[in-house]
């Protein structure tokens, strides 16, 4: 299966700037999909990092494009109701056509996240617990026959209408590189997207959820393994440096080092001249890139010829040459 590549809406970005209007962030979308992209994500927050909410600009943007998927990277499921969940993704699923990804994770143990889930009166102590029996529930829903739940949550003879649009429900991905995650990735997932630091040691990491998988009688081949990565291109190293730290302060609010240290990144000229050895073995399993990218960056990518310009449809070319990018990139991950 060749690589897709997905962009990741700047929704965060943009309620940091003070601009919260989802136009542009739809026009954001029919250009990725015109760019040759082949899927659009939105991440997902209450009140740490303010932004614009997942499930319900997903469904503004499937209405909009006709060939990308959708997905959230990542969507707090422990925050929600799984019924009112259940009942939001099918619903989403349908406007989408089957187009749609649902990426999960159970939220990093920090005080601003805390106190998110303070507010949503969620306990956060018990949040793994919440995400993986919410979503057997909401499985359970999806499958469009009634349903009695016995659990956190009381469903008695309880059925979902609609149905997801593809049969069972999306795919559910899963993040999260810690030991206990990659056991839940191979265990009860269709995908891992975790924020890893570099392709090496995803790769490392993704033959433990495949090694898991089999274990369990899974076939790992039917996991999608994908891999985030956030991307800053300047012809000067340096200022491309500086602007990714300031970003990564600003976005996360921690020092740029320690998020550098978790999760890749890249900054630098859009035609890198170092490349290290082993690249194939770093794509090894590798289906997604889900990339964060500036306009900034999309514009400099189509001047430099990575991108298409945007009257042309040759998606195979496109997206040929901008995993060429991305992998020389990832050749410097670890050396800028």
């Amino acid at each position: 299966m060749s690589i897709r590549i997905g962009y990741l809406l700047p929704t965060r970005e943009r309620i940091m700037a003070g601009q919260p209007q989802a136009a542009p962030l739809l026009e954001l979308a029919e250009r990725a999909e015109r760019l040759g992209f082949d899927s659009v994500w939105a991440g997902d927050s209450l009140l740490a990092r303010p932004r614009h909410e997942p499930l319900t600009l997903l469904a503004a943007v499937a209405s909009r494009v006709r060939r990308v998927d959708v997905g959230t990277a990542v969507l707090l499921p422990a925050l929600r109701n799984p019924v009112l969940l259940a009942h939001q993704v099918a619903t989403l699923d349908q406007v989408a056509e089957g187009r749609l990804i649902l990426g999960v994770g159970i939220a990093a143990d920090v005080r601003n996240i805390r106190q998110e889930f303070t507010a949503a009166g969620v306990p956060f102590e018990k949040r793994v617990g919440r995400l993986l029996e919410g979503l057997r529930l909401a499985r359970s829903l999806w499958s469009g026959k009634p349903v009695d739940w016995d659990g956190r949550w009381k469903v008695e003879h309880g059925m979902l209408g609609p149905t997801p649009y593809r049969q069972g429900g999306p795919p559910i991905w899963i993040g999260g590189s810690l030991p206990a995650s990659l056991d839940r990735a191979g265990r009860f997932f269709d995908g891992w997207l975790p924020i890893a630091p570099d392709a090496d040691q995803w790769a490392r990491l993704w033959n433990e959820v495949k090694e898991i998988a089999r274990t369990t009688g899974r076939d790992p081949n039917a996991l999608t393994g994908a891999m985030y990565v956030t991307v800053i291109t300047d012809e000067d190293r340096s200022r491309a440096n500086e602007r990714l730290n300031a970003y990564l302060e600003q976005y996360y609010g921690q020092p740029a080092a320690v998020m550098r240290s978790r999760q890749a990144c890249y900054a630098g000229p859009i035609e890198p001249k170092r490349m290290r050895r082993h690249r194939q073995r770093r794509r090894d399993g590798l289906r997604c890139f889900m990339i964060e990218l500036r306009e900034t960056e999309i514009d400099a990518l189509i001047r430099n010829g990575l991108l298409a310009a945007e009257n042309r449809h040759d998606y195979d070319s496109v997206q040929s040459a901008l995993y060429a990018f991305l992998d020389r990139a990832l050749g410097e991950l670890g050396d800028a």
